[in-house]
């Protein structure tokens, strides 16, 4: 099963290299990509890991600010057209949730997750990840 998921992964790697990659006129990376008769318009997202970070010794006053903080973040950029789905995991791991972005660069997606104030106030850390999709894609 393992080597059958790496042989996807792989075949898409190689497809997303062997099309021609344009940037549209508000800077997303995109590229056409067809299977069968179906032709799809790729679009390069952002991954947003959202991980526990290293200050998490703070009051239940102090956390509830922060938490509140957070999702009127998350919500102002949800609000913005720029995050498209987010939401937390089901566990209590390090990693705390996703969210993925719709803007142009690493940089942007970086900037704004870095933005959120609990990860300014060290309650969480982000890991930034370039993603492709089709265009219009849903969860199911």
């Amino acid at each position: 099963m393992k080597a059958f998921f790496l042989s996807i992964l792989l075949l898409f790697g190689i497809q997303l290299f062997a099309q021609e990659v344009e940037v549209d006129s508000l800077g997303f990376m995109t590229f056409e990509m067809t299977e069968g008769d179906t032709t799809y318009t790729m679009k390069q997202y952002f991954m947003v890991f959202l991980k526990a970070g290293e200050q998490r010794d703070q009051s239940e006053e102090v956390v509830a600010e922060i938490q509140k903080a957070h999702l009127a973040h998350m919500d102002s950029l949800a609000n913005q057209g720029i995050i498209h789905i987010a939401g937390p995991f089901g566990d209590d791991g390090d990693f705390r949730g996703i969210a993925i972005y719709s803007v142009p660069t690493l940089a942007d997606a970086k900037s704004l997750a870095e933005a959120d104030p609990a990860v300014k106030a060290g309650r969480l850390e982000v890991i930034v990840r370039p993603w492709w999709a089709a265009v219009g894609s849903m969860l199911k």
